[in-house]
């Protein structure tokens, strides 16, 4: 398996094995990695999947993406003892919630939030291919909630990796600031800038396109921008449809996403024939995914704050690889769009483009009022509490054409204690906290705030990098 990027296209010439891709993240042009090409499997295949647990499903979903990184052996161990300490014996069970309708809990891991599926394996296998190498990494990510705790889990305490999480100030709920403030690791660093998801995002990227920094202090990333989110998290897709009766039978899923790299893992999942009848793309009011696939026109518009802030976002970045199959895997057309949109706000489109988009997804925007009406209506009728971002799937999926005999499922991403505020304005009730959350409000935090400026986040990144080769 090798990886190109979405700026350069199909040559041979520029193909990189995985631990490159791994290391690296994004690409030195600024572009995504993806696959030369994706394997593609029969029925047969699938097939042979029902009955696996959840960890032989990803071993063997997982695998090809590899090539010779890992051994077969050596990956299944790994992988058995990154799940092994979820808190559910399915992993990612399946929750009927009516007739067809199902909520795929993703939030048994660690930090309670679908990240967790796949960075607890991000973590071990940035550690190795450090270890073989012997190198160390700066970490550098944004998060609008999730993706920091998870990360900062996965990578606490590793002698090789320092990690700088960049957080908006004041748009994620006090638990998840909590879950990154409160680890005590010499490695880790949250980090809340001044301004939007999308402003950690832009302050990200350009010190990833700063040659010298990046080279300096071995810059990666463990984002949604790194194949290697992407490749695990296709696991949790065929596990359910499979469980669900494919491929015999089609599955639909209605997936939250802002940066879109969660709906484009089952996207990818799709193309490896997993039978996909509909991909439901579910916004709340920061609805630039939801505009483009209504209109065909995406334009940036003003980040607004929600109950749902994960996905407060409206540059969606792993847009880019869906983009580069639209653009006929051309790098040159990708690069140009790309540019264009980041200069002026609006990404050029065709209309074949967006006729071929529509024909894999469709997309909802659902605002506050109708979030909190879903998750109070779900908890009078079933008793059961969702967090506000899966109930903007949850409403999604009802309003969204399916096939009654096509089983639809919703993709809870994080569980409702990390929402209580939300929770309890939406049902009246405040969710209990896990055992792992307990005695988070009693942990003292580390609280590091920075402007919305490039030289005072590198700054802050090169004194706080420790230094030394990994043994």
């Amino acid at each position: 398996m090798r990886y190109i990027s979405t700026r350069h296209g199909r040559a041979a010439a520029t193909g990189r094995d995985f631990d490159e891709i791994l290391l690296t993240g994004l690409a030195p042009d600024g572009g995504l990695y993806v696959p030369q090409r994706l394997p593609r499997y029969r029925a047969a295949w699938f097939d042979a999947l029902r009955g696996l647990s959840y960890a032989e499903v990803a071993a063997r979903v997982t695998q090809p993406f590899l090539g010779n990184a890992v051994p077969v052996a050596e990956w299944r161990r790994m992988i058995e003892a990154a799940y092994r300490p979820f808190t559910h014996p399915a992993v990612a069970p399946l929750r009927q919630l009516d007739s067809g309708l199902w909520l795929l809990e993703l939030f048994h891991g660690p930090t309670l939030a679908f990240k967790d599926y796949a960075l607890q394996l991000v973590g071990p296998l940035f550690d190795r291919v450090l270890r073989k190498r012997r190198r160390r990494v700066t970490i550098i990510g944004a998060t609008s909630g999730d993706t920091g705790s998870a990360a900062i889990e996965a990578c606490r305490d590793r002698e090789a990796i320092d990690l700088f999480m960049l957080y908006p100030a004041g748009r994620i709920s006090e638990v998840q600031r909590r879950q990154m403030t409160t680890v005590p690791a010499p490695n880790v660093h949250a980090v809340a800038v001044e301004g939007t998801f999308d402003d950690c995002q832009d302050l990200v990227k350009a010190m990833f396109a700063d040659a010298a920094f990046r080279d300096e202090l071995g810059l990666s990333a463990v984002n949604s921008i790194n194949w290697a989110r992407i490749m695990a998290q296709i696991v949790y897709y065929v596990a359910a449809a499979v469980a669900l009766g494919a491929p015999a039978h089609d599955v639909a899923f209605a997936v939250p996403t802002g940066n879109f790299g969660n709906v484009y893992a089952a996207h990818v999942a799709r193309r490896m024939g997993l039978p996909i009848a509909r991909l439901a793309i579910a916004t709340n009011r920061n609805d630039i995914l939801t505009r483009f696939f209504a209109r065909g026109t995406m334009s940036l518009g003003a980040v607004e704050p929600t109950i749902s802030p994960s996905m407060d976002i409206q540059v969606s970045s792993n847009f880019e690889r869906f983009f580069f199959e639209l653009a006929g895997h051309s790098g040159p057309k990708t690069e140009a769009a790309f540019k264009h949109f980041r200069a002026s706000g609006t990404l050029p489109t065709t209309r074949r483009q967006w006729q071929a988009a529509r024909a894999l997804f469709q997309a909802e925007r659902v605002d506050d009022d109708a979030t909190r009406a879903t998750m109070g209506e779900l908890y009078r009728a079933a008793g059961v509490l969702i967090d506000p971002h899966t109930a903007v799937a949850l409403t999604a999926a009802r309003r969204v054409r399916r096939e009654p005999a096509t089983p639809m499922v919703v993709i809870g991403t994080a569980h409702p204690a990390k929402f209580p505020d939300a929770v309890m304005a939406a049902c009246g009730v405040r969710p209990a906290m896990p055992p792992r959350l307990a005695n988070l409000m009693a942990l003292p935090e580390r609280r590091v705030s920075l402007p919305n400026d490039l030289a005072a986040v590198q700054n802050f990144v090169r004194a706080h990098v420790r230094q030394g080769v990994a043994a």
